[in-house]
């Protein structure tokens, strides 16, 4: 059974099809800004700064898993697809994990610059030059994680069993490096970013306890509203009462 060569990802078809792929994700987090509520909605700038982050981590994995996979042996496409599943599974949960203990250090040790999300007012250059050094290293942890993982020996058994249906080294090279990871890094990039974007969420909490607040100010102001008009027309009619019984009296007293 024929199966990929050793530079099936890096000829021109491959790099064709990782151009193709990066395109296809930037297009999914685009998509993803105008799906956000309105009032919510990040500015360009700060789109670019959250996504840019994702950019060069991601890159920095791909070209990480192109050089393994093809220095592993045998089949690159299944070293290169066992690499990337393991990048979105097990890497994310150490990606998850190694941006809150930047938030949780932010906040205890007051580095505002390590707070993925936070930019400042304005937004700061040197903070999203941080931030992505920042996620940057942790993306070679999850790398060297995947990679110590990899060495275990049932790799073998899982490399000769995956993609095995599959005997045109084409439709292989394009199942693992376009169509499997446009879905599986269409869903990653969507958790990532929810996972970076801190500023939208502390934005969106401030947009409620501010709506909460006026609707409140507004409750109380027709209720004292409400309570003036009630006075007033209290007021009246005893005025109209009091002029009622005058006139009373005063048609008595000529009477008499």
């Amino acid at each position: 059974m024929s199966h990929c060569s050793k530079d099936a990802l890096t000829d021109l078809f491959g790099w064709f099809l990782q151009v193709l792929l990066a395109s296809l994700a930037f297009t999914c987090l685009i998509l993803k800004r105008f799906c956000e509520p309105t009032v919510e909605r990040r500015p360009w700038l700060i789109w670019f700064y959250d996504t840019s982050k994702q950019g060069m981590g991601a890159l920095v994995i791909h070209l990480a898993n192109v050089f393994l996979a093809s220095n592993y042996q045998g089949d690159p496409c299944t070293w290169y697809i066992i690499n990337f599943l393991l990048d979105s599974s097990v890497g994310l949960l150490i990606l998850y994990i190694g941006i809150r203990f930047c938030q949780y250090l932010s906040r205890a040790k007051h580095w505002d610059a390590i707070n993925f999300g936070e930019y400042g007012k304005p937004p700061s250059p040197q903070a999203w030059l941080i931030q992505c050094a920042l996620y940057v290293l942790l993306m070679i942890v999850v790398k060297t994680s995947i990679t110590l993982l990899m060495m275990l020996d049932f790799w073998d058994s899982v490399q000769q069993f995956i993609l095995s249906p599959f005997s045109d080294p084409r439709i292989e090279v394009a199942l693992v490096m376009l169509i499997i990871p446009f879905f599986v890094n269409a869903l990653m990039f969507w958790v990532t970013d929810n996972f970076l974007m801190r500023k939208q969420t502390t934005r969106r909490k401030e947009s409620l306890l501010q709506r909460a607040r006026f609707r409140y100010r507004k409750i109380r102001r027709e209720k004292k509203e409400d309570s003036e008009s009630e006075t007033l027309i209290s007021a009246d009619e005893e005025l109209i009462g009091s002029g009622e019984a005058g006139q009373t009296r005063l048609s008595n007293l000529t009477v008499t």
